[in-house]
């Protein structure tokens, strides 16, 4: 196993996995024999002692005894080192079928994420995939180490006496048919409480998520009643759960307890009509108990192997998932001027048409403007070019191919996106500019991440931060107020320096002179790369070559400012009114409170 592979190449079915780790499993597996062939010869050397000890032979007794002692502790050993080899095993099947998880979840696109909340997704990731580890593991280890218990405590019981050998095993059919009856009802059961688990998760990481509208609308008893019906419908399947498992070890217990009885009366009355000596007696009673474990482990193992078998069926739907947007068959071209061309391009959520036959060209190195009203459109045609959702075939065109065509990484790392609704990781203010390198911790990587900083005007804010680029700005950037985070995710996308810059909005939360020192930034990038900006104010559109105005997913205008203006359209009514508002804001007595950005928000 190699951390460099490709997630994608790591087979998702347990029995390849369990072939990719056969040889952990065969190395166990033959120390888990040689084990258990020193436990059979430590029976025999019971007997010996027992046997020389009633005929008062003391020396035989004690050398029986001390190769007894050397047998044990070398079977302890070997059992040791079987278990780490087993429980290796399970942990490679655990590590590369998280890697699978995860870069599946990356494949994934929002249908997915609308079926499938993230509190499920993360009890899936987390508690299922231990269930498979389990199963891979320790019920690998089990199942291998009874059936060589089973062969060794065979091997001694029947060579001491057969009679009494066939006498103990007279409770084991009963015994087969309650592990069969218990492992049909536990498989339900375990999938019943996981999906519950999942459940409750997913209600607790919605309401951590969304603590602060708690709490703003004073709400908290009710979204504790809402967590109490899931906690309790968990509690409930925990139970029934609980109950079956409860109910299973007493009735095992119960039958291996009537072949013990019978091994103690028959082969009490064996030793006494002289057919068996004491030693033997003893050295079947221990092989006896070693037996009892395999049999008392089939419900056991059969717990471990239904919670295995329903986690992996829970996982199955994640790895099976078809992804949305895939990657064309073309491969990558050499450079990527950057020209984007867009062709009757229409897009529906369900029924609702959100885009309807739009199209526009921006040649590379220009600049284009998307405006419109709220709801016209224009942030679904950004995720469109980016391919974050599936983008109709013969639509888009890069460089005068068409992006479904090409491979998915191809696109992706050509368009720099940042998106409206900005989204932080919980790391320092360096490592989310700086995502997108491939080591945002070195020297060169920190000269470019405070230049993004400095061109997305967020770099004295970030500097004046506890310790500035190293400051943690906490979940989704909760330290940082919105236009911080907007202006960051701005940054990001900076620092990436790709062919074509998509920006979705980037001055919604900013103040009236950041705005004019980002407007001046994206002047600098569209000089050097193709732009399109999505946007409502009419003061960032005018800076771009080519405006395009959008009205219910349609294109309603196309040209420039001043012939936008001129033509007295709906762009030029957005003119007259942001210049209106530019004027009553002019006539406005200067206040004291802070701007629409100066405000940092706390948890």
């Amino acid at each position: 196993m190699t951390a460099d592979r490709d997630p994608g190449d790591y087979p998702t079915s347990l029995s390849a996995q369990f072939r990719r780790n056969l040889h952990l499993y065969l190395s166990g597996a033959v120390l888990l024999a040689i084990q258990q062939f020193l436990m059979a010869k430590r029976d025999f050397l019971v007997r010996d002692a027992v046997d020389a000890a009633a005929q008062k032979l003391p020396d035989v007794a004690a050398t029986a005894a001390l190769l007894m002692l050397a047998v044990s502790v070398s079977a302890a050993i070997v059992r040791v080192l079987s278990r780490i080899t087993m429980f290796t095993g399970g942990r490679n099947v655990e590590y590369e079928l998280r890697a699978v998880l995860l870069h599946r979840l990356h494949q994934l696109g929002p249908a997915f994420f609308r079926r499938m909340p993230t509190g499920e997704i993360m009890s899936r990731a987390t508690n299922d995939l231990g269930q498979v580890r389990l199963l891979l593991g320790f019920g690998v280890l089990n199942v291998v180490g009874s059936l060589f218990a089973l062969a060794s405590a065979l091997y001694v019981m029947l060579d001491v006496s057969v009679k009494l050998t066939a006498a103990a095993l007279v409770s084991m059919p009963a015994l087969m048919l309650i592990t069969r009856w218990f492992s049909t009802h536990m498989f339900s059961r375990l999938r019943e409480n996981q999906e519950a688990l999942g459940s409750m998760s997913d209600r607790v990481l919605a309401s951590l998520a969304g603590v602060r509208v708690v709490r703003s609308f004073a709400l908290e008893k009710a979204e504790l009643h809402s967590f109490d019906e899931s906690n309790r419908n968990y509690l409930e399947k925990g139970l029934s759960l609980a109950r079956l498992r409860g109910f299973m070890g007493p009735m095992a217990g119960a039958t291996i307890s009537i072949g013990i009885l019978v091994v103690f009366w028959y082969g009490g009355k064996l030793v006494l009509t002289g057919e068996m000596s004491k030693g033997d007696f003893v050295s079947f009673w221990l092989a006896l108990l070693r037996l009892t474990w395999p049999m008392l482990a089939i419900g056991f193992v059969a717990s471990i192997v239904q919670r295995g078998r329903a986690g992996y069926a829970r996982l199955k739907v994640i790895y099976e998932a078809v992804p949305d947007v895939v990657g064309g068959p073309l491969p990558p071209p050499e450079r990527v001027r950057g020209a984007l061309s867009v062709k009757d391009l229409s897009f529906a959520y369900g029924e609702r048409k959100v885009v309807d036959g739009v199209s526009f060209e921006v040649p590379a190195g220009s600049s284009l403007a998307l405006v419109g009203r709220t709801g016209s459109g224009k942030s679904t045609i950004a995720t469109l070019l980016a391919r974050l959702m599936p983008t109709p075939k013969g639509a888009v065109f890069l460089d005068g191919t068409d992006i479904c065509e090409l491979p998915l990484e191809t696109v992706r790392e050509s368009i720099g996106y940042a998106q409206q609704d900005a989204f932080l990781f919980s790391t320092t203010a360096a490592r989310n500019i700086g995502y997108a390198l491939d080591d945002p911790d070195a020297p060169e990587a920190h000269e470019r991440i405070e230049h993004a900083a400095e061109e997305a005007q967020v770099l004295s804010e970030v500097l004046s931060l506890p310790d500035q680029f190293d400051t943690v700005v906490g979940e989704r950037g909760v330290q940082l107020s919105g236009g911080q985070r907007q202006r960051l995710a701005l940054a990001r996308a900076l620092v990436r320096e790709p062919p074509i810059l998509v920006l979705d909005d980037p001055l919604s939360a900013v103040d009236a002179k950041t705005e004019a020192a980002i407007l001046a930034a994206i002047d600098r990038q569209a000089a050097r790369r193709t732009v399109v900006l999505i946007t409502h104010r009419v003061a960032a559109a005018r800076r771009c070559d080519q405006i395009v105005v959008l009205d219910n997913g349609h294109v309603l205008e196309t040209g420039t400012h001043d012939e936008l203006t001129r033509t007295g359209g709906l762009y030029a009514s957005f003119a007259e009114e942001q210049r209106i508002e530019e004027d009553l804001a002019a006539l406005a007595p200067p206040s004291s409170s802070r701007g629409p950005d100066a405000s940092t928000e706390v948890p």
